[in-house]
């Protein structure tokens, strides 16, 4: 079943009355639920607007855009924000961890925000910080873990909610050889049960796990590799 569909997308910026960057250029694309998806582009090729735009963090100046079944277009600030906490799983490079919060209470956010009991978050995000490998590191704050194990803590923040789509944003830039190994073989196993995972990134041997890569150039999808 298709989870991801772009049809027609362009994306246009004004930064001034007479000046306008179409960032996209009629984007077609479509990802199945399950699927694992790299994302490549040089920089200002167009990938951070689409990662956003398929991120329910922006909306498309032409075209359509539907996750899960559900078309985006004309939705207000909150109506996107209310389909980010409910269906999509967010990792960022810089992990946005906070500092002064133990890896259990960072997990435990996306519940907090989705009004999730009490009881229920704490258990919930226990069993995510299983998942990824860090049920002993649940009361340990984000200054006291490595690099890798931050980003752990992250990705069980992006599976705590049960989203339909994990959304990474260059997850291994901040990470040495061995943490990246890592990561990428947690995502192996997460498409291995059946999530839907992308991956925006630059980096070709971080492409290279997925199953398929898309890339972009000058807002325009110029080559699929299956």
């Amino acid at each position: 079943m298709e989870l991801i569909t772009l049809e027609g997308v362009h994306k246009v910026y004004s930064t001034s009355e007479e000046v306008q960057v179409h960032a996209l250029r009629g984007i077609n694309m479509h990802i199945d639920e399950g699927e694992y998806v790299a994302i490549m582009g040089p920089s200002g090729s167009g990938k951070s607007t689409l990662m956003h735009i398929i991120g329910c963090l922006d909306v498309v100046t032409a075209g359509k855009y539907e996750i899960d079944g559900v078309d985006t277009e004309g939705m207000s600030e909150k109506q996107l924000a209310r389909i980010r906490n409910a269906k999509i799983g967010f990792v960022f490079q810089q992990f946005n961890l906070l500092s002064s919060m133990t890896a259990l209470r960072n997990v435990e956010l996306p519940l907090v925000y989705a009004g999730v009991p009490v009881s229920q978050r704490k258990e919930r995000a226990q069993k995510a910080l299983a998942r990824v490998g860090l049920a002993d590191r649940a009361l340990h704050r984000p200054g006291q873990l490595s690099g890798g194990q931050q980003q752990r803590v992250a990705i069980a923040r992006a599976l705590v909610t049960d989203p339909a789509l994990i959304l990474a944003d260059e997850p291994t830039g901040a990470l040495d050889s061995v943490s990246t190994n890592d990561i990428l073989a947690l995502f192996d196993e997460l498409t291995e049960e059946g999530k839907t995972v992308v991956v925006i990134t630059h980096e070709r041997d971080v492409a290279a796990r997925a199953q398929r890569t898309v890339h972009l150039y000058d807002g325009m999808l110029q080559e699929v590799n299956a």
